[in-house]
This record gives C-alpha cells, structure tokens and sequence, in this order.
C-alpha cells in the first residue's frame, strides 16, 4: 500500500488517478499501464510507434495511452462514499472518457483527438480565472481540462437559492459576481467563530465586476458595519410561497444576511441599491471554504509586517511569509484586533491579500495532479451556494469559460470608501465623494488601471479649447431625470458656476435613457465648458453640422442617468484619490 493507502500498482482496488502521469514534455496527462507502476519505455522509432490496447495491456509496443483521465467517482479522504473504481471499471471509464474528447475539446482538454503525440504546449499560457466567493469559498475553475470532472462529479455538492431572478450564465455585457461569506458555523470545529443562532450574516461581501470585453476586473469589498439601507425583499418559502421581508433603514450592511429571514436576495438587492450596479448572480459560502480550500491547495502564503498575536482569532504569526491553512489561513483572514487600526476596514486587507495569493497558488501550482484538481474541485463546489442561474456544474463551466480571458494581473481589490460614523464609533458610513464616482466606474465599466484615460501610444487626449462661464448659453430640458431636475440645474449653473445665460426650458417631448447636449460646430467651446461642469461622457456631446446663430443657446436634455448637478454624469478615468486598491497579481503586500 501506498501512502494514501491505495492498492499496488497491479492491483484491481488501484486508484484510476495514480494510472495517470503528467508528461512535462507534452503538458497532457498519460495512462501508465505498466503493473510495476514505472512508465514504460518509449520506442525510439516513433514514426509508427506500438500501441497498448485499454483491454490488453500487454499487446502492442511501449507507447503511453494519451486518452483523458477517467472520472473517479466519489472517492473521499476518509474512505466514505463510493469506492475508487478500478481494473475493468477504470478501463471503461477510461474508454468513456476518450470518446467524449473526440465529440468536443472543450468538455475533455482536447487531450485525445487521435493518435498522434499531441505537440507541447508553451507554459504559462494557458489562462484559467479562479473567483473566490467570500473570502475564498469557492474556486470556479475556467478550463477546458477540467470540464469532464465538474460535469461529472460536482453538480451533486452545489447548493442553490431561487432569489427570484433567473439571469442568463453567459452574457455579452459587463458581469457583476455578488460573493458573499457567511459567520455562520455548519461544521466541527467553528467554536468560537461564527453566529450560530442564525444561518449567518453578510460577514464578507465583494462585489466582483468583470468588463464587457473580459479584460479587466475589479472587485470592491463593502465593510460588513457600513450603514445603509436594506429594501424590501420578497423571499421563497419552504412550501413553495413566497414572504414579502419588509426593508430596514439606517442599518448595519451585514443585516441583510439572515436577520428576518432574509435570504441572499436580499443582500443582492441592498448591494445594487447601494452602488447602482446591477448584479448578475451570487455565490455564498460559510467559514468551512477557507478551511477545506486552503487545505486543499497545500496551504496559502501570507505576509506579516509585524508579529502578530492576536487571542481573539487565536491568530499567532511572526513577521514575515508563512504558508497558511486550515484554522490558521480562518484564523488570518478573520483576524483584526491585532492589525492596522484594529477595525473590519483593516481586516478586509488581510482577506484580500489572502485570495489574491489563493488565486496565484491556484494558477500556479495547485493542478499539478488528477488529485489535487479533484480535492480543490470537491472542496469548492461543497462550499458553494448560488444562485438558479449558476445553479448546475454546466451552468458554472459555461459561466467560468466566459470569464476565463482576464488575467490575474488585470484583477483589482478596492475598498468601499466609508468614513466613522459620527453617531456610532463601531460603525461607518459611506464617504459619498470618493464611493459616487467609484460606483459610477463600475457602473460604466471602466477599469481601475493606472494607465485608463490615455490613448493607444500612451499619450492624454489634448485639451480642448474652452469658452468662459459668462459665454455660455444653454436651454436646459429634463428628459428622464428627477422631478425638479432641470430647474435644480440651472440654478446651480447659475449661482455655482456663473451661467447666468443658462435657462430652465421645462420637460423635453421624449424620455432618455442617456443625458445628451446638443451644439453647433461654433459652439463648441461652451460645449467644452458645460461638459466639464456636468461630468459628460464623450457619447452625451451631439454636434450639428451648421453653426448657430449669435444667441441660439444649446440644448442640454436631462436623461435617466442624471442624478443631480454636481454629480458627474461620466465615470473618471482614473481611480478616485483615497481609495484604497491593490492588484491581486502584487506579492508584496503584508498584514502591518
């Protein structure tokens, strides 16, 4: 017996994953055949190299097997569950596996559409996208290689919740990811964590965006202790009704989980009325996924700037790297009292240092093995509740195959800005002139890269001339805005900005979606000028091919999109200064 108490190599109790073996020279892995457990010797003539039969090894030349790895189904750590299939079994799983690789690449890695040696394939080029939901309770894992295992094997540990919207999991626009984890305690060994009178509070929240050309994601994390407010929330019963959760207002964030019975639709809800950002879907996953994930990938490298000892997460870690897991990588991302100012704000550092080296451990090193994929593979998905619209291992495939095109570089963590709440010193609120144009750039799917606002040859966009306040002439309509909008504008154009020429032309004949002004060529100045003012995207300015006359003013209409004046309509091009943001791809970073 071998280590993890397997049979020998021969043997027909032999674990189906230790007949294969990862081949660095072709990045495929190999059916091993040979009952000594050695790979067998390659033929030197391979232009018509012998081929072992899966019914008759021993017939043939030396070649190895390249058909996919047969599904293991069910096998546990501990012995529980369906036992390892082997012998005869594993020959047929291994026969089931290589036709499904010939009807589709995608479902099998591509890793036996004949019989030729397949050609090496160029490390690090492969792209896989791992989205960790609350701290890091799942891994959507976004590979071709991998399809036949979640297909086969994972759908059973998915959890889902009809929140009462049934998104797509694929889409052609932006992506917006709502991962939340749970204090609640499911499991042995959560003493001391967790609320276990409840099914858990909103206790770590990211909102994850995903751009519309999947170059680029950014995820902010909302403080648990922010006040805000929680609306309505309509919610499935047991019995197939559903119970209308009356809203709350002035309340800590974290109280949309759990509190009243409310179900992660409710956290969903709050998060969209809170930054405006319309959310696809969820995942959820309690304090277990840290534990059983981080155990699954070997353990996660954190950094300490400081020693840190904190008795409350029972938390002890010189300065320095250390590779952490199980209630030690729990008791890090849940530590606080022992670092930075001592508050969730310094915490949410910690959480997310750690999935962002949770996510490099995962690309780098943690498939190096049929069974490690499948211990982080059943590890996460257990972890997992979703949404219906993810609500199946397929649905989780084709939604991690959408995603797969960002890199780990292109991966930004921001905080919420929020300030102490004058009322509450255990609370915050938010910090509207840094969040407002922070949402505003999710909302409109703009990046957080230093480099966003210039052009291709790395160069700003040249100044445009603009005319003074005094020489500003515009009719002002509202199109969609609030009521009073159009007004409350040329007021403040007037007394703020001295426009005094701007003038209130009541409600526009049509409702738009988009604010829009509209100019001639020898206006464009003034145009300049009240685009500055109001924050227009370049897509609002309309010009028309004639020039006005000397006091033809323009027409500025009011849209969906207007909130107030002062509030720019257009996201900036650069994250908003005194937010706090880090890449996940940065090695650097340690807990101070």
């Amino acid at each position: 017996m071998d280590a993890q108490g397997r049979g020998q190599a021969g043997d027909d109790n032999v674990d189906p994953a230790d007949q294969w073996v990862f081949d660095p020279n072709t990045g495929n892995y190999e059916l091993r055949l040979d009952p000594t457990g050695q790979g067998p010797t390659r033929p030197a003539d391979r232009k018509a190299p012998g081929r072992r039969s899966a019914r008759n090894p021993g017939a043939g030349g030396g070649d190895t097997d390249t058909r996919p790895l047969p599904v293991q189904r069910g096998r546990l750590k501990d012995g529980a569950g369906e036992p390892a299939a082997g012998g005869r079994a594993a020959r047929r799983a291994a026969e089931r596996a290589g036709s499904a690789a010939a009807g589709g690449a995608a479902a099998a890695g591509g890793a036996a559409a004949g019989r030729r040696r397949p050609k090496p394939k160029k490390s690090g080029k492969r792209k896989f996208v791992y989205w960790t939901a609350g701290v890091v309770g799942f891994v959507l894992v976004a590979g071709c290689g991998t399809a036949f295992v979640i297909y086969q094997q994972l759908d059973g540990n998915i959890k889902k919740v009809d929140v009462g919207e049934e998104n797509s999991a694929v889409t052609d626009g932006p992506v917006n990811l709502l991962v939340i984890g749970t204090d609640a305690r499911t499991g042995k060994g959560d003493a001391g964590y967790g609320d276990s009178g409840s099914v858990g509070h909103a206790d770590t929240t990211i909102l994850m965006h995903v751009s519309k050309d999947r170059t680029n994601a950014t995820a902010l994390s909302i403080p648990r202790d922010l006040i805000t407010d929680i609306p309505d929330c309509p919610t499935k019963q047991p019995d197939g009704s559903t119970k209308v959760i009356p809203g709350q207002q002035h309340v800590r964030f974290n109280t949309s989980l759990g509190q009243e019975g409310r179900d992660p639709g409710c956290t969903w809800r709050t998060v969209e009325k809170l930054t405006g950002v319309k959310v696809n879907h969820f995942m959820m996953a309690d304090f277990n996924a840290v534990k059983d994930l981080s155990n699954a990938v070997d353990g996660v490298e954190v950094c300490a700037g400081k020693d840190i000892d904190d008795p409350k997460s029972h938390l002890k870690l010189t300065a320095g790297r250390h590779v952490v897991k199980g209630e030690q990588a729990l008791a890090f991302v849940r530590t606080r009292h022992a670092v930075g100012t001592g508050s969730d704000l310094s915490r949410i550092q910690l959480q997310q240092q750690f999935v962002g080296s949770l996510i490099r451990k995962l690309k780098s090193s943690a498939f190096g093995s049929p069974s490690k994929l499948l211990d982080v593979a059943q590890a996460a998905t257990k972890a997992l509740t979703v949404d219906t619209g993810i609500g199946s291992a397929s649905k989780l495939m084709d939604f991690g195959n959408d995603l797969k095109k960002v890199d780990l570089n292109k991966i930004t963590f921001a905080t919420v800005p929020v300030l102490d709440n004058p009322q509450d010193k255990a609370t915050v609120i938010l910090d509207e002139a840094k969040a407002d144009p922070l949402f505003k750039m999710v909302q409109q799917d703009h990046t957080l890269s230093k480099d966003a606002g210039k052009d291709k040859g790395g160069k700003k966009s040249a100044p445009v001339k603009k005319a003074p306040p005094e020489l500003v002439r515009v009719d002002v309509t509202n199109g969609g805005g609030p009521f009073g909008a159009a007004q409350e504008t040329v007021d403040w154009l007037q007394n703020n900005k001295g426009a005094r020429l701007s003038t209130n032309a009541g409600n526009a004949p049509e409702k738009l979606s988009a604010t829009r002004l509209e100019y001639a060529p020898n206006q464009a100045d003034q145009a300049a000028t009240l685009a500055e003012w109001m924050g227009l995207p370049k897509s609002a300015l309309k010009q028309t091919t004639a020039d006005a006359g000397a006091r033809v003013p323009m027409k500025l209409v009011l849209g969906k999109d207007f909130t107030a004046p002062g509030s720019p309509i257009e996201a900036p091009t650069e994250t908003p200064e005194g937010v706090q943001h880090v890449n996940a791809d940065d090695k650097n970073i340690c807990a101070k």
